[in-house]
């Protein structure tokens, strides 16, 4: 965006300007490391596999979101606004499935229904069992191998509590272990995302927004889950502590044979996590498959016009007018 836009650059660092110049110059000729590094920063995907009979954790079937449209005095529902309509996906452990498309597409209402957070019509399966219909009293043990990232690191966090409460929240809400065990816990969690345990006391206003966003994976992770629903978790960081993050969520991944869901309108970090690939636009599913299959070949116009945009390729007379 800055190459494209911007006749100037500064790159800072700690406060300080450490480079500047004409944008080519700067992008295209960095002097200093820590610009290189910057521009440099693109994650990576590790070349691993599923098993072949890797159990499915989740399962969607037919999933519908319909938001009513009411109008007049009476409130009469004249229409519906289709947040999600008709999606099914599987997940297995340790495979990555990634949601994509523009904002407004569907893509969050759909992980939302999956959780059981709003209501849906369709078939959700945990682990083989039935939880569409499951009352909240009796799924409330079942959410602790269900857990969720957000996408605001400043927003997900309560300023309230210390860093230690946060991630203790899901235990005491499941009334896991005593007062000491937690904490316990909660030291292993920040060791496992690379946070420094001692820094459990503080407030979430002296961590910067990736350190942020490796409490709220701690928070999730502490639930030892089966499935974790990442809501565009990088979206607000620069892009050396995305890499950062990417390799930190691959890692875990392949520790504890994690399931994701990955919602991102970033292809690069899509490409570098997802095993199988779900686009969506407007409510529906336009293209559905294997990552590597959708990327080097994409079928549908609206898919080729994302790849465009994101991987600034040549835009072609059909992808104009699927934009």
């Amino acid at each position: 965006v800055v190459k494209k836009t911007a006749d100037r650059v500064y790159v800072m660092r700690r406060g300080r300007i450490i480079e500047a110049g004409h944008t080519d110059s700067v992008l295209n000729h960095p002097k200093e490391d820590y610009t290189r590094q910057l521009i440099e920063a693109e994650p990576c995907r590790l070349n691993r596999s599923i098993p072949e009979h890797a159990p499915v954790v989740l399962q969607g079937n037919q999933i519908q979101v319909w938001f009513p449209i009411k109008k007049g005095v009476l409130r009469k529902t004249v229409d519906h606004i289709k947040a999600a309509d008709k999606v099914s996906l599987t997940i297995r452990a340790g495979e990555t499935v990634g949601v994509v498309g523009e904002s407004g597409s569907g893509k969050t209402s759909l992980a939302l229904a999956l959780l059981r957070l709003i209501s849906s019509r369709g078939e959700i399966e945990l682990h083989g069992h039935p939880i569409q219909a499951v009352r909240q009293r009796r799924l409330k043990p079942l959410r602790r191998k269900m857990q969720v990232v957000f996408q605001d690191p400043y927003g997900s966090l309560s300023p309230r509590l210390t860093v230690s409460q946060i991630i203790a929240e899901g235990l005491v809400a499941h009334r896991i272990g005593t007062q000491a065990e937690r904490e316990a816990q909660v030291i292993d969690a920040l060791e496992g995302v690379g946070l420094d345990p001692a820094a459990r006391h503080r407030y979430p206003h002296e961590f910067s927004g990736g350190q942020r966003q490796r409490i709220a994976l701690a928070r999730a992770m502490i639930m030892q889950p089966d499935l974790l629903v990442l809501d565009e978790p990088t979206s607000a960081l620069d892009r050396s502590v995305q890499v950062q993050m990417i390799d930190l969520l691959q890692r875990l991944q392949q520790e504890h044979a994690l399931a994701y869901l990955f919602i991102s309108h970033d292809l690069r970090v899509v490409r570098a996590l997802s095993d199988q690939i779900i686009v969506m636009r407007r409510g529906q599913v336009v293209e559905q498959g294997l990552a590597d299959t959708l990327f080097s070949q994409p079928a549908h116009p609206y898919t080729r016009a994302l790849m465009s945009a994101a991987f600034d390729l040549t835009v072609s007379d059909e992808t104009v007018i699927a934009q």
